[in-house]
């Protein structure tokens, strides 16, 4: 069975970690974004994966190229050479899609998106109504942000769609995860074309799409502040011992769970680290250092009794002695942040030395 993640976007609202890689290789959680995922999909009999990519191709196949072997699934590449929406990709995958048996469905994905992706039983519900489509609908508190989805909620047979009501209708919304007959492949012309308002309204007009509700957290961790929400969700769940990643969490002194910690991370003497922190590979966080709702990439070195809450500290930068940052504060690759400052909301570039307090939420070039 096959995939198809709409990776096209150039990740524009989680800079500055997405002028380094492509968003879909972005770290959460200590794997990248994409990979959460294709685990899930890999549990429901996926063993091929189309990434529809724009942006940074080359890098995103080297970066995935090790994963193909430990987690068993083909990964390959369909190159938009002009933004084709979220649908347009379909049509250009066609020949990918095709192959294999004419009653196999297909798994589309966004790829900026957290949950515990239950793609097993979004599978068998599919197979179960004999419909073209079956798409997640998760439930939020606002439904006014978004795109509301009209169903019956015994049958799962969608009606209509509501684009960001004003009065309360109904508050479930596309969770942007689906499965497909072939046959929507004919419904969709190679330009760009979106699969919300030109695809789905004309299934569901003729019957040809269902609902089934999304058990569980789900968050959309496309930009900062939801990114770190859906790490804390996440990590919440991995705390149910039945959750297929439950040992990877790290217990002991100095920890208030949930906590990952990578193995070869170095954690220094009298730190307090959590709640909701991830520290990736070859990190350094060195004595009295306080963490909390933060994640530190790969490399980083976070220096002696800093504070740190909200914030994600991009691969091999540096933290001084004595600083605070919070926020929902953003270091991309190799920043440098001297000793004693105060950073408060900062969105800070590549290569980036900081030598005075950042007080309000600013970008520094």
């Amino acid at each position: 069975m096959k995939a198809l993640f709409l990776v096209g976007g150039f990740g524009t609202r989680l800079r500055p970690l997405t002028l380094t890689v492509p968003k879909p290789c972005v770290p959460f959680c200590n794997k990248e974004m994409v990979i959460h995922q294709i685990e899930g999909l890999k549990r429901a009999g996926v063993d091929k994966v189309i990434l529809a990519v724009n942006y940074k191709p080359e890098l995103m196949a080297a970066i995935l190229k090790p994963w193909e072997s430990k987690l068993g699934v083909k990964v390959v590449y369909s190159q938009e050479m002009e933004p084709l929406g979220t649908a347009g990709p379909l049509a250009l995958a066609r020949d990918l899609l095709l192959e294999g048996p004419e009653d196999e469905p297909f798994f589309v994905l966004n790829s900026d998106i957290t949950s515990e992706f239950p793609f097993e039983a979004l599978l068998k519900f599919h197979k179960s109504h004999g419909k073209e489509g079956t798409i997640f609908v998760t439930q939020v508190s606002e439904p006014s942000k978004y795109g509301v989805v009209m169903y019956d909620e015994k049958t799962g047979q969608i009606s209509r769609f509501v684009e960001k009501p004003q009065q309360f209708v109904g508050n479930k919304i596309n969770a942007g995860m689906y499965i497909f007959k072939k046959d929507i492949i004919k419904r969709i012309p190679l330009k760009p074309t979106s699969i919300e308002t030109d695809v789905f309204p004309k299934m569901a007009e003729c019957g040809q799409l269902y609902a089934m509700e999304l058990e569980g957290f789900w968050m959309d961790i496309g930009q900062p502040k939801d990114y770190l929400s859906g790490m804390c969700k996440y990590l919440t769940a991995l705390q149910n011992e039945k959750h297929p990643e439950n040992k990877i969490l790290t217990h002991g002194k100095g920890i208030i769970e949930p906590v990952i910690i990578d193995p070869t991370a170095k954690v220094g003497e009298g730190c307090l680290i959590g709640p909701y922190v991830t520290i990736g590979p070859k990190a350094i966080i060195e004595d009295g250092v306080r963490l909390a709702r933060t994640t530190v990439f790969e490399g980083a070195t976070i220096q002696k009794n800093s504070w740190l809450d909200n914030s994600i500290i991009g691969w091999e930068s540096r933290i001084g002695k004595w600083v605070r940052v919070e926020g929902f504060s953003v270091l991309g690759r190799d920043v440098r942040i001297a000793d004693e400052l105060y950073i408060n909301g900062g969105m800070i570039l590549d290569h980036k030395v900081v030598k005075e307090t950042i007080l309000t939420p600013s970008i520094h070039m």
